[in-house]
């Protein structure tokens, strides 16, 4: 928890503040992914508004851990640029939205603010390379070593047979 309080705000005052963190491993998909380095300075740029408090949080990292598709190692880099606002009086007045989930009575939890940015900030698919090929779904072969792996006789999971029907019957069910 970083104490604002410290800075003695005023409105219009703004003041930037490096802080050391310690970014928490994230698990997409049941897959672990560990920030590297482990330890990241954040900027946090801080500024005062009549109103209320705006602060803008910024680090980079890269998020390493297995590729979606084929489960080799996969390295992405990670830039985040958070921002948020709070105005102390915003939830007497009902607008939820103008308050920071993170800032209570100037106790400002950085840590929690950049374990959920960095969160939302890994791409969806994390891949090895963007082309990666995967692995073939018939004998889980990596498909990046091999590209023109193939298998003497096609092989279907019946468990698709309905849609595959509806293909070969050229999705026509009209009659």
């Amino acid at each position: 928890m970083l104490d604002l309080s410290q800075y003695g705000l005023r409105a219009g005052d703004s003041r930037r503040v490096d802080i050391p963190l310690d970014p928490e491993p994230v698990v997409l998909g049941g897959q672990t992914y560990l920030p590297e380095p482990a330890s990241v300075v954040a900027r946090l740029d801080l500024q005062a508004t009549p109103d209320g408090l705006y602060m803008r949080l910024r680090f980079a990292c890269e998020i390493v851990g297995p590729c979606v598709r084929c489960l080799d190692p996969a390295r992405v880099a990670v830039a985040i640029d958070a921002t948020e606002y709070h105005e102390p009086g915003a939830v007497a007045d009902g607008d939820e939205e103008a308050v920071s989930d993170y800032l209570d009575d100037l106790r400002l939890d950085v840590e929690r603010w950049a374990r959920d940015a960095l969160v939302l900030a890994v791409p969806a698919t994390v891949l090895c390379r963007p082309d990666c090929l995967g692995l073939c779904p018939v004998c889980g072969a990596n498909l990046n070593d091999d590209p023109g792996h193939s298998h003497e006789q096609e092989q279907f999971d019946e468990r698709w047979a309905a849609l595959r029907a509806l293909r070969d019957d050229g999705g026509d069910s009209s009659g």
